[in-house]
Order: C-alpha cells, then sequence, then structure tokens
C-alpha cells in the first residue's frame, strides 16, 4: 500500500492539518480586522443591538468556530479526544479525509480572496452607517454572497475530514447562522440602497 494513500497515514495528517488550519484561520480573521481597522480607524466587527439577530448570530457563529478551533487542537494533542466526537468510522476513508482537507482549504482560499476583493469595504456584521459602496463587480457580479459560499464549502469540507455527530452538528449550526444573517443584511442592504440594491437582487443569484 502507497503510504500517502494508508488511511493511518492520512488519518493523522488530517488530525494535524485541522488544528493547524484552523489556527491558520484565527490568526487570519484577527490580523485582517487589526488592520483594517488601523488603515481605517473605523471599527470591523460590528455585534449589532444587544439580542439583535445581528448579535445572536454573531456570538453563535463566534463560539462555534472557537469551539471547533479548541476540538481540533485537543485532538492533534490528544487523539482520545475522538472518541467522545461520535466520529462514522464506516465513511473515514482516506479518500473522504483527503477530499474534505481540500474543500477545507479551497473554501478558506475562496474566502480570503473575496475578503480582499472588498478592499476597505469588508466588515463582520452588519453595520448602522455602511457599507458606503454597494459591490457588484467581480465575484459579485455572479453571487451575491461569496464570502458565505466559501465559508460553506469549507465547513462541509469539515464534515468528510472529521465525520462525526460533532462536525454533523457545527454544519447544521453553521448552515442555519449563516442563511438567517443573509437574510438580515439583505434587508440591511435594500434600506442603505433602496433603489440600486432591488435591481442587484433581481439580477444576481443569492448563492450561484
Amino acid at each position: 500500500m502507497n503510504i500517502f494513500t494508508s488511511p493511518d497515514v492520512i488519518q493523522e495528517f488530517t488530525r494535524v492539518y485541522l488544528a493547524v488550519f484552523y489556527t491558520v484561520v484565527a490568526l487570519f480573521y484577527t490580523v485582517r480586522i487589526i488592520t483594517l481597522k488601523r488603515s481605517t480607524g473605523m471599527e470591523r466587527v460590528y455585534h449589532g443591538p444587544f439580542m439583535s439577530p445581528n448579535w445572536w448570530h454573531h456570538k453563535v457563529f463566534g463560539v462555534f468556530r472557537v469551539t471547533i478551533w479548541m476540538v481540533c487542537v485537543v485532538r492533534w494533542l490528544s487523539p482520545s479526544t475522538d472518541s467522545y466526537l461520535g466520529i462514522f468510522p464506516a465513511i473515514s476513508s482516506s479518500w473522504s479525509l483527503m477530499l474534505g482537507d481540500i474543500l477545507l482549504t479551497f473554501g478558506f482560499a475562496w474566502t480570503i480572496w473575496t475578503h480582499f476583493s472588498l478592499g476597505r469595504q469588508w466588515t463582520s456584521g452588519i453595520s448602522q452607517i455602511g457599507p458606503t459602496k454597494l459591490v457588484t463587480q467581480g465575484v459579485y457580479h455572479y453571487s451575491r454572497n461569496p464570502i458565505y459560499i466559501g465559508v460553506l464549502v469549507s465547513q462541509f469540507g469539515f464534515v468528510l475530514a472529521l465525520p462525526s455527530w460533532f462536525s454533523v452538528l457545527c454544519f447544521a449550526i453553521g448552515v442555519t447562522t449563516i442563511l438567517r444573517q443573509t437574510r438580515e443584511e439583505e434587508r440591511h442592504l435594500a434600506q442603505l440602497f433602496p433603489k440600486e440594491y432591488p435591481v442587484y437582487q433581481a439580477q444576481v443569484p443569492r448563492w450561484l
């Protein structure tokens, strides 16, 4: 058996990769937020009014991301943690794990690229004073929510890379939160751009 397709090798590689991957994700968002805030002099993370939908979505998604990160780091340091995650042994094949790693990487790379295509217009959450410009060019000419597409692809990759009840629960929470947040953001943009956004909404699909 080729060492690079050996189930044990792929499983251990994926165990390490998930811990490193989510650490890089955490560092990226931290640096991105700090850098943009310093360059623009404006807040980049908006929680919204206390107990508002935006506030809830932000809190749920934040806890959800930190939990995944911590679990991946802990299971790297202590493989016995797997016994608490409800692993699905029947579908933990080498090909499933490798495909999961690839989708994780592709989804994150897509998200980063889309982040930078927004430039200074990017924020996390709904700002009551922005955005100041409706971005419709580039990838936003084909999808109204390309960043969320990247996040969902990565999250599905996580299910394949760590097939378990834990990852399925995380996927369900992620999808539900993104769908709800998308509707909130659409209402916000329709209020900010009452003429431009309905036209854009009619021409470009929400997803693909």
